[in-house]
């Protein structure tokens, strides 16, 4: 028997967006392995995933590198681990071990970004997870749901990087393309992913950002449009919309785009920072300066954040 979580409860253990999570899945950055009667489930082990990921990003840590990160702690990480497992999690931000001891690990750099004991993590899914939702305080009805409570079911893994689509397959090979600098692959690889599943949001948004670079920008400006049709709430499409709409001197509308981007993701740095500076140039001085107050206190550590310091000083002059 199997202890499975959905897609809401891991949302609201980890204080994370439903659509976070299925753009996690949707790249093969992170997400659930078991699929029962068509619906994907969390097990204890993918949860502790997702734990490193929202950490380890929180560090600052690029997303290469925590994909990096989390491949490595899926080969050492034991597939019996449980609630009452004596773990803990540890990155130097290179490399990430799981040790069998309660003793608080330090690796040779001296640095830990992210650590955690797996028995805490477990003693917060269940005080999350005891805690009644809105539903089910509206309704009895609501502790039915399937969606409400983790369950116990025998259930067939499956694998997270490949989920059985080729579509699926085709894009994380197109990522690959793109991040060793092969535009033409990839574009061909997002297109044959695509033509599989026209719906995929990503896709869709990968593709129209070849397209801009490349300086087509009717074509990347539908694809942007197509993926936000097709997922509303994916902050990047919406974020790559906004600066293309600026290039194209549309300012209003992209400071609009960008507005929703800062509302539905707020710890999506890079958007206040453009934000910012949009606003500072239309006259918003207040809100150009809130904008990139947070952009700081999300990536003081950039090579922008000097720029944006900048910026707010003479806003303030």
């Amino acid at each position: 028997m199997t202890e499975l979580y959905s897609i809401k409860d891991v949302a609201r253990i980890f204080a994370l967006q439903e659509s976070r999570l299925r753009y996690w899945m949707q790249t093969g950055f992170v997400g659930p392995t078991v699929r029962k009667g068509g619906r994907f489930y969390f097990t204890f082990q993918d949860l502790i995933s997702v734990k490193a990921a929202k950490d380890l990003l929180a560090a600052g840590l690029s997303l290469q590198t925590v994909r990096k990160n989390l491949e490595s702690l899926r080969a050492v990480l034991p597939h019996d681990a449980n609630p009452a497992a004596r773990l803990r999690i540890c990155s130097d931000g290179e490399t990430i071990v799981a040790v069998d001891d309660d003793v608080a690990f330090e690796p040779a750099t001296g640095q830990v970004v992210m650590a955690f004991a797996l028995p805490a993590l477990a003693g917060q899914i269940a005080e999350v997870l005891s805690l009644p939702t809105r539903a089910a305080a509206a309704s009895a009805a609501a502790a039915n749901d399937d969606d409400a409570v983790p369950a116990s079911v025998e259930a067939e893994r499956t694998d997270t990087v490949d989920v059985g689509s080729r579509a699926y397959r085709s894009f994380l090979e197109a990522c690959t393309a793109e991040e060793r600098g092969d535009a033409i692959t990839a574009e061909h690889l997002y297109r044959q992913a695509l033509d599989l599943q026209p719906s995929f949001a990503s896709a869709l948004t990968n593709l129209g950002n070849l397209q801009y670079r490349r300086g087509e920008a009717a074509a990347a400006r539908a694809l942007y449009a197509a993926a936000l049709d097709h997922d509303p709430s994916q902050p990047e499409a919406r974020y790559n919309l906004a600066n293309l709409l600026e290039d194209l001197g549309e300012t209003e509308l992209a400071i609009a785009e960008l507005r929703r981007v800062c509302v539905t993701a707020p710890d999506f740095a890079d958007a206040h920072y453009n934000l910012g500076l949009m606003l500072a140039r239309v006259g918003g001085s207040t809100q150009a300066a809130r904008h990139l107050s947070r952009y700081l206190e999300l990536d003081a550590g950039s090579e922008w954040a000097n720029r944006a310091r900048d910026f707010l000083a003479e806003l303030a002059a």
